[in-house]
């Protein structure tokens, strides 16, 4: 009889026990909804997450339509030229002639050893203190692409005439992107990072991109890759084109946001050495204290 109270009991107060979380539920989820929307808190949230992504990527805070495009034209007409490098059949570029040698070594596509050689050579930005940028990551995408279409529908010229133009009119012309895109100021691309390093620290433009083409050359010849009397214009011309358009292109910030660059730049160096100097009190009480101990 117990038993079977206990099983009456415990078969009406299940259903109650249901309804009672199932309104529990339907309460929370009536709140949630009657919430407002934190739309503020979120915009808040996306501006500083896209201010932190700007400041990771290098990109600068002033005329950043004008940089974008810039940039994006730049490689375009960097892609471009160098097709027209390679359509006149008188020699590739001397970090092609590089990419060709190493490739036949290491048995991998040409394109795959255009990325690897691009990651090892991001290596030697630590020690010059480079960082990738928004231009870097573009460099990546645009040229070969640009390079690919250039290629697509550009004829190929026979006359002598015609070739010597082509080729001298794409290095010139190279010497004009690379002067378009670094100068817009949102990350050079993984080769040009090493020079404007150099350059940054106080190196001429002409000079250190001249020794690297001239480097590179040389160990894509003795890798075995194809050298032709383009590969040794490009090596010879392309640093005094830098030299002149990277300068002469170049996107100077206005002075209001210079300004504020430099003020905060003051402030972190401030705030560096009170920081230092706060972890260097201790240490000299610690050491007075040591001294008086023992004495």
């Amino acid at each position: 009889m117990t038993s079977t109270a206990s099983a009456e009991r415990a078969t009406l107060t299940a259903p109650v026990a249901g309804d009672q979380a199932e309104r529990a539920m339907l309460g929370r989820h009536e709140d949630r909804i009657a919430e407002p929307l934190p739309v503020a808190d979120l915009a808040r949230a996306a501006l500083a997450r896209l201010a932190a992504l700007s400041s990771a990527l290098s990109i600068p805070r002033d005329r950043r339509a004008r940089r974008m495009l810039q940039l994006q034209l730049g490689l375009v007409l960097y892609g471009i030229s160098d097709g027209m490098i390679l359509m006149s059949g008188l020699g590739a570029n001397p970090w092609d002639v590089f990419h060709q040698g190493l490739a036949e070594h290491i048995g991998l596509p040409v394109g795959t050893t255009v990325i690897l050689v691009g990651a090892v050579v991001m290596l030697a930005w630590i020690p010059i203190r480079q960082k990738p940028g928004f231009g870097t990551l573009s460099n990546v995408v645009v040229v070969g692409l640009a390079m690919d279409g250039a290629m697509a529908w550009m004829p190929t010229p026979h006359a002598w005439w015609l070739r010597w133009g082509e080729m001298l009119a794409g290095i010139v012309l190279n010497g004009v992107a690379t002067g378009a895109y670094i100068g817009a100021g949102m990350g050079p691309g993984p080769r040009d990072g090493v020079m404007t390093g150099y350059a940054a620290r106080g190196h001429s433009i002409r000079l250190v991109r001249t020794s690297m083409e001239i480097t590179v050359l040389s160990a894509g010849w003795l890798l075995g890759g194809t050298v032709g009397i383009g590969t040794a214009a490009y090596a010879l011309l392309i640093g005094p084109l830098a030299h002149r358009f990277i300068p002469l292109l170049a996107i100077r910030p206005k002075k209001r946001i210079a300004q504020q660059d430099m003020a905060e730049r003051d402030m972190a160096e401030q705030d560096t050495a009170a920081q230092a100097a706060r972890a260097e009190k201790p240490r000299r009480v610690n050491a007075g204290q040591l001294v008086s101990e023992n004495c």
